[in-house]
Parts: structure tokens; sequence; C-alpha cells
């Protein structure tokens, strides 16, 4: 196979349903790269997926690597103050509650585990693009929404292992403690890394940070760390995050993330590309009857935590519920939740996202729109 065309043709390809989805149809690249790679499962043939696998998972590694970046331990502490409560809440709702949502409707303990990861986290990605687009970054409730995020950021890596750990043959608590202490091990060298290592180091690092191999030292301990936690039996994800926060207090974070960016970029569309090729939508859908229940609780469990955590965390009933509209877009972790189901189960999320994302983004769109409709109504009343 002519591995060099194929790689082109994909770029190309990439390029062009990006441009047609995000300028004409308004759709964010997420989507429109797993409906890309469905697409080509679906019509043609791809033989040889191993390099775009690889490649993604590359793309992964630096979405989390620079997620990590956004905050320092200093700051993961001050963040943590303000938004555990409705923290809590999201986790209860997302993963708890649509977990037994799934298992009442007849699924495995690992199958209703699953459902509720890919539900549990608003896409980071989506969010933060909207909010940008339409202008919103200073709005009251955006600070919350934001803090939100950084808690699901937090949380979505320990669950992934998780579920790895659960996917295996037999998993007792000996096991699942067992993740938790590796975890921690991971997050101890980390916080060792930052404390001590890396902050005697910051003359010579400052010093490094204009020569050309920066790239390369910094992707290496991304990839690095990210392949030590998999050495662990852990996820990936948590290794590359926890490097981001390894490197977030030094005096070269700014310099760090201006490298990685746009490599970042330039990897992570073959993660969801190579999503939509795993999935086979040649056969239907299972459950649509749950995937119905599901899309409608998934909208439901947003608003609750937009309204009653935006209220905990300080904001007005109609920020509140501002908040809850615009928090219903699935993405990023749904998607990397949804890569470790098989068969049906992963038709079943990949549709579950697809469906997500479109509804979030209109919820999103009409969310000014009802709080301005919301505070007319409550002048008349006090009127």
């Amino acid at each position: 196979m002519n591995m060099p065309l194929a790689i082109g043709l994909i770029f190309l390809a990439l390029f062009i349903t990006a441009l047609i989805g995000i300028k004409i149809l308004r759709i964010p690249d997420i989507v429109i790269y797993i409906i890309l790679g469905a697409g080509i499962g679906f019509f043609g043939y791809f033989p040889d997926t191993k390099v775009i696998e690889v490649a993604g998972e590359i793309g992964l590694i630096l979405l989390f690597f620079l997620l990590g970046m956004k905050f320092s331990i200093r700051e993961l502490r001050k963040n943590g103050n303000k938004v555990w409560k409705p923290g809590l809440l999201d986790v209860l709702l997302g993963v708890g509650v649509t977990t037994a949502i799934a298992y009442i409707a007849g699924q495995n303990l690992f199958e209703s585990l699953l459902i509720g990861g890919v539900v549990y986290a608003t896409s980071s990605s989506i969010t933060v693009k909207l909010l940008e687009s339409k202008n919103r970054l200073e709005d009251k409730d955006s600070e919350y929404m934001l803090s939100l995020l950084i808690f699901e950021d937090l949380v979505a890596p320990i669950l992934v292992t998780v579920l790895i750990g659960l996917s295996g043959e037999s998993f007792s608590f000996m096991d699942f403690l067992l993740i938790f202490l590796k975890v921690a091990l991971l997050a101890g060298i980390a916080i060792w890394m930052s404390r001590i290592v890396l902050h005697k180091a910051q003359h010579w690092m400052k010093k490094v940070a204009n020569e050309d191999s920066f790239l390369i030292l910094v992707l290496g301990v991304a990839i690095t760390y990210g392949g030590f936690a998999v050495f662990l039996g852990l996820s990936e994800v948590i290794g590359a995050f926890l490097a981001g926060i390894m490197l977030a207090g030094t005096v070269v974070k700014d310099k760090v993330e201006e490298v990685v960016f746009p490599v970042r970029n330039l990897f992570l569309p073959f993660f969801f590309l190579n999503f939509g090729l795993s999935l086979e939508f040649k056969e239907d859908v299972p459950s649509l009857g749950l995937l119905g229940v599901i899309v409608l609780w998934s909208i439901i469990h947003k608003l609750a935590v937009g309204y009653f955590g935006g209220k905990w965390y300080g904001l007005s009933k109609t920020d509140s519920l501002k908040s809850g509209f615009s928090l219903a877009s699935r993405g990023e972790f749904s998607v990397i939740i949804a890569g470790l189901a098989t068969g049906g189960l992963k038709v079943f999320a990949g549709a579950y996202i697809l469906i997500a994302a479109l509804i979030g983004m209109l919820l999103f769109q009409l969310a000014p729109r009802l709080q301005s409709w919301l505070t007319k109504k409550q002048q008349e009343r006090q009127a």
C-alpha cells in the first residue's frame, strides 16, 4: 500500500470535512471527524489503520498533557474549594444514576458503568470553542462552567483507568485498591518532580526553551509519562495529564503550550477519525429505547448540575439555568470511554455521542435567549 499517498489523502479529507462542518454546517470538528471515520469504514476499506491508531494515541496524550498544563497544584486546590460540591453532584448524576438506568434496562454492570462514563463528562473542547465564538467568556456563568470542566478533567482519567481494570476477566476490591495505589504513585512522582527536580532545573529549562530541540524534550516527557502509566496497567491519559501538571508550575509553561499546541492539533483529529473507523454502523443501533432514555436523561443531568451547582457556586437562578443548557455537549472523554466498548455497545455509544454533541450545540445557542426570556418574565412578575 502507498502509505504516503493514503496519509496525504486523509489530511486533505480531514481539512475539507472540517471546513464544511465548521463553516457551512456549523458542526464541531470532533463530530465531523467521527462522521468521516464512520463514512470511510462504511463505504470504503482502509486496510491498515495502525498508523492512524498510533497518530491518534499521540494526539490523545497531548490533549491530556495540555489539559494538565492548565493548572498547577496550587490552582487545583483553589478551584477545588469552590467547585467540589457541584462536581460531586455531576459525578452522582452522570455516572451513578446513568449506570443505574442502564443496569435496570438489562445491561450488565460493566456495560452500565461504561454508559455512565460516556454520559458523564461535558466536552471541554466543544464548550470552550462555543464560549469563545459566542463571546461568552466574560459572562458570569463562564467561570463556573470552566471550573466544572476542570473538575471533570480530573475525574475522567481516573474513571477511564477504573473502566480499563473492570474490562478484565475478574475485578476484586484489591484490584480496585491497587489501581488507586498506582494512581497515587504516579501523582506522587509528578508532585516530587514538579517541586524538587524541575524547581531546581528552572534556570536550565529557561535556557533550552528557545532551542529547536525543546519540542522533542517536551514530547518525550509527555509521551514517556503516558507510557509509564500504561506500563503500570493504567490509562495513558492519566499519565499524560499528570505530566502536564508536573510542568504547569515551571517558568517555561507558556513556551511548552506554544510549541505543543500545533502538534496536538496535527495528531488529535486522527484519534476521532480512528474512533469513527472502529464503529460498525452496518448493523442497527441496539437498544434504541434505552438510547432515547439516556439522551433525555443526559440533558436533564446537565440542567440539574448547571442549575443547582450554579446556585451553590453563587450564580443567580437565570445564570445557573443558562449554564445548565450550555453543558449538554459530549465529546472527547465520551469518545475515549466508548473506545473501551465492543460490538453493539460501541455502536450505541457512538450514536449517543453524535446525538449529544449536536443537541448540546443547539441548546448552547438557545441558552442566552432562554435566559433573556426568563429574566423578562421575572421582571414582569415583580412589576
